[in-house]
Formats: C-alpha cells, structure tokens, sequence
C-alpha cells in the first residue's frame, strides 16, 4: 500500500503543478481576447486565427484542469445526499462511483479521440476557415485531458481504499469541503 501512496502522491503533484501551470492559460486567454477585441473595433479588422487560438486556450484550461478539479475536490458531487452519511460509507459510495462510472466514461473518451487526434496529426489537418490554425494540438487536448483525470481517479481511489484498510487518515475536509 505504501507504493500506492507514492504513486497517489506523484499523480496528485502532476495535477497539481499541471493545474497551477494551466491558471495562466486563463490570462493569455484574456489578453488575446482583449487584444482581438480592441483590434476588431479600432482598426475594424480580425482574424480567424485569434478567435481560433481562443477557443484553444479554454479548451486547454478546461480539459487540463480536470483532474486538478478533482484532486481539489471543486468538482460536481451528490454531497446532499451522501454528506450525512459516514466518512467510510462517503469512501465507499466515491470507489464505486470512480469505478462504475468515471473510469468507464473517461477511458472511452480517451479511446474514442486518440485516432481523430492521430488523424489530425498525420494529415496536418487546418481549419477550414480562412487564415485558421492547424487543428491537431486543439485534438490532442482531449486524449490528454482525460488521461490525467482518469490518472486523478487511480489517485483518489488508491487514498479512499487506504483509508478503508486503516493506511491512511480519515480523509478529512478536504476529501467532502463542500456541502
């Protein structure tokens, strides 16, 4: 169990520091949609490519901060209705969820986009609109967003069956923060 721990332990600081990383992608979204915007309407022209790259940077802050959602526990939860219950009835109804339902959902997905990814990349595919970006890094998004909040799931249900089996803790605020 200890190695379980560690490997928790390393997941949970890649989502982290791939989490704290990604808060910037918030800025420069802001700022090229500033920037596009004041450009737009001073010198009446626009391109594609900046509204393009928008929409690239809040799909890179959305799908990367999946799982730093998760290990922050920001994420959607039936608390209303498990939050009366026990710590260990909490752990047990988050393993069979992580388990029955995320793990399934996220690993098709990833599946699923890998060969239109992989597709985009070997054709080189662009945008259809004129003056528009190559298509394949705004693809790879997908696969790579759900790997690291599959990975947060393998974390998080490593430190529930931990603190089942008397190897960790009581999960403490952080595991249920919000009600």
């Amino acid at each position: 169990m200890r190695a379980l721990l560690k490997l928790s332990g390393l997941i949970d600081a890649v989502n982290d520091g791939i989490g704290k990383l990604t808060y910037w992608l918030v800025l420069v979204a802001v700022v090229v949609s500033s920037g596009n915007a004041v450009i737009r309407y001073t010198l009446n022209t626009s391109s594609n490519a900046w509204l393009e790259l928008q929409w690239y940077l809040f799909s890179a802050v959305f799908l990367l901060c999946a799982g730093y959602t998760f290990l922050r526990n920001e994420h959607i939860r039936i608390d209303i209705v498990i939050g009366r219950f026990s710590k260990r009835v909490q752990s047990w109804v988050d393993i069979f969820g992580i388990l029955f339902f995320m793990f399934p959902m996220t690993i098709l997905i990833m599946v699923l986009s890998w060969p239109m990814f992989w597709d985009s990349y070997v054709s080189n595919e662009m945008s259809s609109d004129a003056g528009g970006l190559v298509r394949w890094p705004a693809k790879l998004l997908v696969p790579v967003g759900f790997f690291l909040l599959t990975a947060q799931g393998v974390s998080e249900l490593i430190k529930r069956i931990a603190y089942l089996t008397g190897h960790r803790d009581e999960p403490g605020e952080k595991m249920h923060s919000h009600s």
